[in-house]
């Protein structure tokens, strides 16, 4: 079972009231359309001119996943993480789970305590992701503490410790380390559950991991979280870290860990510091700490002392001193949590709350990018959070990837839900976020598992987003969002639209830079049926040689998307050549033919008097060709081929002749 997680705000004020204007009362998981006239809906534009980007596979991934979807999904990538990971001792398999669940050591329950570490916890989290094809994220420990054994064990014992507010019902020594007057215990001893854990211990598990699944390169964990919100241990791990985490001690722990996880396996990439949220990426656990007791934050001492830079900043720029001091990057992805902190997170998945809540939380996807969006929170300042990681890792540290390793923006068992995460999803690709794992994830039945669907799997048959963004734009996209992609397997080119309102929306749709075919398939997920992905009738494309052009309508609370097969052939390669043959071989060249999207290779095809056609597919524009006779007339031509597997016409041919022996 996954780790609890335990929700943390900084300020401890109220939230602000929602702001802006709310949708329609159906604006966000209300029934999908009413029967009336659809309303004009914003203009969509694909420009596939336009300069375009990878979209990492990696941005699609969820933390503790269940088999069956990660398996239909092709999950990319799943992580193993949360406040119980934090002190996790894998010899013993057994976890700490923190504020969470009272400060216990609990064992893990399906282990053979003689075979540990073999078959422990973390093995069996791997085993299934090597099932799946999925790559493994393991959050290592950086706090210095793990479990002292698997017997059960209390940060906080009554006997020892007193009274206390909450105890475990089912362990009533184990209390919640809150006096009855509401002050915290102090003083307590570490060692009641724990033991100092170093670099060493990271050695031996990544030992223990390569041992068994091979290293980074041959098939093993690919990807280490640098711990878990580390900045709010004082909250979350107080019985064994009761002062926050300084800018000075996230800098030696980090250079310590990762030091040792880079020597253990070069290839593997590391992520950190894995904040927990708008907080974590200016201030160190330390000033969050000092300053919700003093009221610090116009000038934080702990930043203060560190010329006034904030924390994340500074962090990006000690990991890249210590890789110009050592030649080795300790630091693969800068990685930080997100969830709105507007009230949309939390609760009964499958409650979205009333209409004003489920408009708000389709507003608050905009967090993730957009520079003019105020957070209508107690952050109430624009936040586009990929947008700045980015630019704070341009500043600081280039070449550092940026992730965000939990997130959720709440309702996931809604439709609501289900449009926010379709949302983050479009968002994640076109900002160009390199990973993401969602907290928490849907089960298969529940329509978030339908939002990833529509990017990973929409027709039941494996079919994907394409995996190269392109220039997708709407004339408004807090209505109707639109996502492109060209899929480099075929050429297809792959789109995503949101309808976020109330409304069925009629909107056209304009393909610049020619689009690759003259049909879509339509793939839709409603409120029509929120068991099942269904596939609608092709929409026309009008096309020329330089665009494409439709109108449909996307019903309200809906996500479609629509596929683009490349239906256009290449053209025919041109200037095909014979070389002087000899009498069993002749070389041949050619012109490279062009396409919409992209020539795969060439067909070559040969015939002589009274024989079949024979043909041969090639990669390049020459071909020797060695399996002639002597004295025989062949005629030789070719035809491009093109990604989606479009044969184009034939080129001129020609003749050859092989002189006799």
């Amino acid at each position: 079972m996954p780790p609890h997680r335990t929700w943390f705000t900084l300020a401890a004020t109220a939230l602000l009231a929602t702001a802006g204007t709310a949708l329609p009362a159906r604006a966000a998981g209300g029934a999908a359309g009413t029967g009336s006239a659809a309303e004009a809906g914003p203009a969509l534009a694909v420009d596939l001119s336009a300069p375009t980007h990878p979209i990492s596979p990696y941005v699609y991934g969820m933390n503790f996943t269940e088999e069956a979807l990660a398996k239909e999904l092709r999950l990319p990538v799943r992580r193993w993480g949360g406040n119980a990971t934090t002190r996790y001792n894998f010899r013993l398999d057994t976890t700490n789970r923190a504020a969470d669940w009272y400060f216990e050591n609990i064992a893990g329950d399906n282990a053979d305590p003689a075979a540990l570490p073999d078959g422990s916890e973390t093995d069996r989290f791997v085993d299934q992701d090597k099932r799946t094809g999925t790559d493994s994220v393991i959050t290592l420990p950086l706090i210095g503490w793990a479990p002292k054994e698997r017997a059960k064990a209390c940060g906080f014992s009554v006997e020892k410790y007193g009274p206390q507010q909450s105890t475990d019902q089912w362990a009533p020594d184990c209390g919640n380390g809150v006096r009855p007057d509401g002050t915290n215990i102090t003083g307590n001893d570490p060692h009641d559950t724990s033991v100092e854990v170093g670099p060493e211990y990271v050695t031996d598990w990544m030992a223990h991991l390569r041992g068994r699944y091979g290293d980074a390169s041959h098939g093993g964990v690919r990807f280490y979280n640098l711990d878990n919100e580390p900045d709010i241990w004082h909250s979350t791990h107080r019985d064994v870290h009761p002062a926050g985490a300084s800018y000075d001690e996230m800098r030696d722990k980090t250079y310590a860990i990762a030091g040792a996880v880079k020597a253990a396996d070069a290839k593997a990439q590391t992520l950190g510091p894995v904040g927990w949220g708008w907080s974590s990426i200016t201030l160190s656990g330390s000033d969050q700490q000092r300053c919700s007791i003093e009221g610090c934050w116009s000038n934080p001492p702990d930043q203060a002392a560190h010329g006034g830079v904030p924390f994340g900043e500074w962090y990006l720029q000690q990991m890249r001193a210590y890789e110009q001091a050592h030649g080795v990057r300790i630091l693969d992805y800068y990685d930080n949590h997100w969830y709105p902190q507007a009230g949309v997170f939390g609760g009964d998945p499958s409650d979205a709350g009333d209409a004003a809540k489920q408009a708000l939380r389709l507003r608050q996807t905009r967090t993730l990018w957009d520079r003019a969006y105020t957070d209508e929170s107690w952050i109430g300042q624009p936040v586009y959070l990929i947008p700045r990681m980015k630019d704070m890792v341009a500043r600081n540290y280039p070449g550092t990837k940026v992730a965000v390793t939990e997130y959720n923006f709440g309702a996931l068992g809604s439709l609501n839900g289900a449009l926010a995460q379709a949302d983050v999803l479009g968002i994640f690709g076109r900002e160009g976020a390199d990973l993401a794992t969602l907290w928490s994830p849907p089960t298969s039945a529940e329509p978030g598992a339908y939002a990833f669907r529509m990017f990973l799997n929409y027709d039941g048959q494996g079919g994907r987003f394409g995996d190269t963004s392109v220039l997708s734009t709407s004339e408004d996209q807090g209505r109707l969002a639109v996502y492109g992609a060209r899929r480099g397997a075929d050429g297809a080119l792959t789109l995503v639209v949101v309808n976020k309102t109330g409304a069925d929306l009629t909107s056209p749709l304009t393909v610049k830079g020619g689009a690759p075919g003259t049909s879509a398939q339509v793939y839709r997920y409603s409120g029509a049926d929120l068991t099942a992905i269904a596939r609608a009738a092709d929409l026309p494309l009008t096309t020329t040689a330089t665009s494409a052009t439709a109108s449909t309508t996307f019903p309200a609370n809906s996500i479609t998307t629509l596929v683009v097969p490349d239906s256009v052939p290449p053209t025919a390669p041109a200037g095909l050549k014979a070389g002087r043959p000899t009498a069993h071989a002749v070389t041949l060249t050619w012109s490279p033919a062009r396409d919409n999207v992209a020539v795969k290779g060439y067909q070559l095809s040969r015939q002589a008097p009274g024989e079949p056609v024979r043909t041969q597919d090639l990669t390049a524009t020459r071909a020797v060709v060695t399996d002639l006779a002597p004295g025989r007339r062949y005629t030789f031509w070719v035809r491009a081929r093109d990604l989606a597997g479009n044969l184009g016409p034939k080129s001129q041919s020609v003749q050859v002749t092989t002189p006799p022996r």
